[in-house]
């Protein structure tokens, strides 16, 4: 695929290098989920430690799997063709609320410093719903450099289905879903879901693909998006083709072909995977870091060279094991493009790795000022408990700073129960959310008669605290101590 900055065309002629063996891709995920309690505290995690060893970034390496294009073909041109990112955004059928019209405790999961300078709030049925949670996000700002996607601006956010909440079933758990937020007027945000699914049978149909969308990263015409270990060969990574979104014809639960035509759980919208990456050590281990890590979250460096995608892994607050972060290069092939660097057997290798005692990381960013010998790694430090502010640590290999909240000596100041972390560049904003829905007496996935019914409707006292925001980066360095 030819990827042409502003005037995007899929050639449908490209070749992929690969398929996975069996079905076209063997997807079909174990709804794996990493633990959201919460950790750790405000003790200073002081500076990064690097990891050089080849026996440990060994355990950092990938294997890419790419499913053939004719089976992409087949797929596409079975549901009628690409509707593109263009047609998901014109058939948005769900608003924003703008900070304004957010409420008091949607408000309140914002950072105490440095201040948001943009929050929106999700329509009423996705703010309370406790049987979907928002786990990251990532814009046309990581698509490229000049922000936008053809002429939008776009917002995308990664939810996944916890099986939770009154009427879900256990088939329901692990979906994915993608929020495509029309972000062209800031005033007016709107929105439409599309479901993230795989081919099967050569392209003549579909399941449904099972992930916690820890992080996800749009790089030029590629969405990659955490997997969590799925059960067809350790997969650590899903890729999505941003050029091949299609329509659902029959609205129903089911997934897949159906008989008058295809069903995406309710779903107008799907993207089908064209790829993973897999993990070569084997299953990942989330208890210590001396084993192949699970993949908490990505986001996407530009200061890097080349481009780079960076992941982070997540402990239990009390495990005292230091969290590892590290970078994966990516391809500068014309014929590879949103894709990773890999070598001649298809192995992706990480470029750059350290551990850092900031425990509990939910997000992180890696960014190079102008001029400087060595990038700042943002991590996103959760709270020791729900309810609470969590901290936002700039580590360099010589120091950790977080802001102070004000005269308070906490640096508790970052968002409430925030995920995964986006810098769009041409903004200069640093775009993360917030992930919780609880009842008023501030627990959260509890007792089932506390959340949705069937028709999504909710009991008294269930409040939402999730909140899309941006903070510009040069704010988040002048606030720290």
């Amino acid at each position: 695929m030819a990827y042409r900055g502003k005037h995007r065309r899929r050639k449908k002629g490209r070749a992929l290098r690969a398929s996975l063996a069996g079905t076209a891709l063997a997807l079909t995920v174990a709804a794996g989920f990493i633990s959201t309690s919460q950790a750790a505290s405000s003790d200073n995690p002081g500076a990064l430690t690097a990891i050089g060893s080849s026996s440990e970034t060994d355990k950092l390496e990938l294997h890419e799997n790419l499913v053939g294009q004719d089976t992409l073909d087949t797929l596409e041109s079975g549901m009628g063709g690409n509707v593109g990112v263009d047609g998901v955004l014109k058939n948005a059928n769900h608003t924003m609320r703008n900070r304004a019209d957010c409420g008091a405790s949607e408000e309140s999961a914002l950072p105490v410093e440095p201040a948001a300078t943009r929050a929106y709030c999700w329509a009423d049925s996705d703010a309370r719903t406790q049987k979907w949670q928002p786990q990251s996000v990532t814009t046309s700002g990581d698509s490229d450099e000049d922000g936008r996607w053809g002429s939008n601006r776009v917002i995308l956010s990664g939810w996944t289905h916890d099986g939770q909440g009154a009427g879900a079933q256990e088939e329901d758990r692990g979906l994915a879903r993608v929020a495509f937020i029309d972000a062209n007027d800031p005033e007016n945000l709107k929105y439409r879901w599309v479901l993230l699914v795989a081919p099967l049978d050569d392209g003549k149909n579909f399941e449904a693909v099972r992930s916690r969308i820890g992080g996800m990263v749009w790089y030029q015409d590629k969405l990659i998006v955490t997997a969590r270990n799925g059960a067809a060969g350790n997969d650590a990574l899903f890729v999505f083709d941003m050029d091949r979104i299609l329509r659902a014809d029959v609205i129903s639960g089911a997934v897949g072909k159906v008989k008058d035509g295809w069903s995406a759980h309710g779903y107008r919208y799907v993207m089908p995977a064209m790829g993973s990456y897999s993990l070569t050590g084997g299953a990942c281990d989330a208890t210590t870091n001396d084993r192949v890590p699970c993949f908490a979250s990505v986001s996407l460096d530009r200061t890097s060279a080349p481009d780079s995608l960076v992941a982070n892994e997540w402990f239990r607050p009390d495990s005292g094991e230091p969290g590892r972060v590290w970078r994966y290069d990516y391809s500068t092939a014309g014929d590879r493009t949103g894709l990773l660097a890999t070598d001649t057997r298809g192995r992706v290798h990480a470029d750059e790795a350290y551990e850092t005692d900031a425990v509990g990381l939910q997000g992180v960013l890696s960014h190079r000022p102008n001029g400087a010998s060595e990038p700042n790694w943002y991590a996103g430090h959760a709270p020791d408990a729900r309810g609470e502010h969590g901290t936002l640590w700039r580590q360099n290999k010589s120091a950790a700073k977080a802001a102070k909240c004000g005269a308070d000596e906490s640096y508790a100041c970052w968002g409430r129960d925030t995920e995964s972390l986006s810098y769009w560049q041409e903004t200069g904003e640093l775009w993360t959310l917030t992930g919780r829905a609880a009842t008023a007496s501030g627990r959260a996935n509890e007792l089932p008669e506390r959340v949705a019914d069937r028709a999504t409707a909710w009991q008294p006292g269930t409040v939402s605290e999730r909140v899309l925001y941006a903070v510009p980066l040069s704010s988040v360095d002048r606030s720290l101590e």
